[in-house]
């Protein structure tokens, strides 16, 4: 069913052009069909699961997306992208909301026991999604101005010994993205970085929620919450950002018996 379009779009996303890294992220799809519900977009879809695109592209064509794009982009090609999302903004006519969602969860625990899957995560979260953000960053100042949407995690504020090395590749990332808001205020572009907690996703699929668990679209309004009041971070649900508070004044021995 097709939802109803509102007269105008939120403060930070206007625009129709959205561009997605990481196209079959279900946070990510969720922002976009709640920026479809504001205003029409046309959208360019970029993963590496062509499949997986392609019943993404589906979902937002029927929620009233008047066109989407599927185009097949590894994060571990950093090679291919800037050419990869040179030819998405071209087919697009031009990009006003990137949205990038590229990431992995890995192994859970402290000193993983597979090294080398370990730094597959780091190399897709923090060199693959990097590689993007920069790009995408190259781009909307180029064109005189846009939106960013970073989507990281509770997980970059106190990397835990639950999961050591998502933590710090979503640091590492998160880190980035808050540098580059302040380098790019000046340029038209603005920056959001979204810190979701235990979301309730594909991925996450199998494990114990968190407290505070949420959804996708949750996630979503939270964003759209964000672009609207003009923040520049947002956590998801919102009253994280306060326990999280907290927890980076644990000192650490407390901090350190975390589990999860």
């Amino acid at each position: 069913m097709l939802r109803l379009t509102r007269s105008r779009p939120p403060a930070g996303a206007g625009g129709k052009r959205v561009l997605v890294l990481g196209g079959t992220s279900e946070i990510a799809l969720a922002i976009v069909r709640e920026l479809q519900a504001h205003s029409p977009r046309q959208v360019a879809l970029l993963g590496r699961d062509r499949r997986a695109l392609a019943r993404a592209a589906s979902d937002l064509r029927a929620h009233g997306c008047e066109r989407v794009l599927e185009l097949e982009l590894d994060a571990l090609e950093p090679e291919r992208h800037a050419q990869a999302t040179a030819d998405a903004r071209e087919r697009l006519g031009g990009v006003d909301v990137v949205i990038l969602a590229v990431g992995v969860l890995g192994e859970r625990g402290g000193l993983p026991d597979d090294v080398a899957s370990a730094l597959s995560v780091l190399k897709v979260n923090v060199v693959g999604a990097g590689s993007l953000l920069l790009h995408a960053a190259h781009a909307l100042r180029g064109a005189g101005g846009g939106t960013l949407i970073v989507l990281s995690s509770v997980a970059a504020e106190r990397p835990r010994r639950a999961n050591v090395v998502y933590g710090a590749s979503k640091a590492a990332l998160d880190a980035l993205a808050q540098g580059l808001a302040d380098a790019l205020a000046g340029d038209g572009v603005r920056l959001l970085t979204v810190r979701p907690g235990f979301v309730r996703t594909r991925m996450t699929a199998g494990l114990s929620a968190a407290p505070l668990a949420t959804t996708p679209e949750a996630v979503a309004s939270v964003v759209i919450g964000g672009l609207e009041r003009g923040e520049h971070t947002v956590w998801a649900p919102r009253k994280l950002r306060w326990l999280m508070f907290v927890v980076r004044l644990l000192p650490r021995p407390i901090f350190r018996r975390m589990e999860r």
